[in-house]
Order: C-alpha cells, then structure tokens, then sequence
C-alpha cells in the first residue's frame, strides 16, 4: 500500500470538471484508490464520493492506492494534481 499527502493546486478545487479527469486517470489502474480528506475517504473512482468531500483550492488530501500498480497510480495521480490539471 502507498500513502502520500497532496495539496490541490488548482484554485478550483476538485468541482466536476477536475473531479472528472481524476477518476478517469484513477480508472486506467488496476488498484483500489481512495481520497482521504479530514477523517473521510472515498473510493477515487467515485465521482460522487470525490465531489462530495468539497475539495478546494489549497486543501491537503490523502491519496491510498493499494494493488498490482500502486506506484505507478500514485506518481500519475499526484503529478495530474500537481500540475493543477493543466497539461
């Protein structure tokens, strides 16, 4: 299991069209993924999970992938959330 602490950058947040390309790039991983936020975690291939822990710009996740390609769905995720979904 890889665990790692990610602060949104993008100013929006996680809202729906960040949300989306989320879990569009946590579903190309075999691996179960969660969303941790103040004590909550959801299932990152959830949209409904995901929007409703109101992430916003600024805010400090937890990322848990446990599964046959963790590592390389934590470094996609995390990079995706660094760049502030901008490519």
């Amino acid at each position: 299991m890889c665990v790692k602490e990610v602060v949104i950058k993008n100013q929006a947040g996680l809202h729906a069209r960040p949300a989306t390309f989320f879990i569009q790039k946590a579903n190309e991983y075999k691996s179960s993924i969660w969303v941790e936020k103040d004590e909550r975690k959801v299932n990152a291939k959830s949209l409904l999970g995901v929007l409703s822990l109101g992430i916003v710009g600024g805010t400090e996740i937890k990322i848990i992938v446990d599964g046959s390609d963790e590592k390389e769905a934590l470094e996609g995720l995390v990079n995706l959330l660094e760049s502030g979904f901008v490519d």
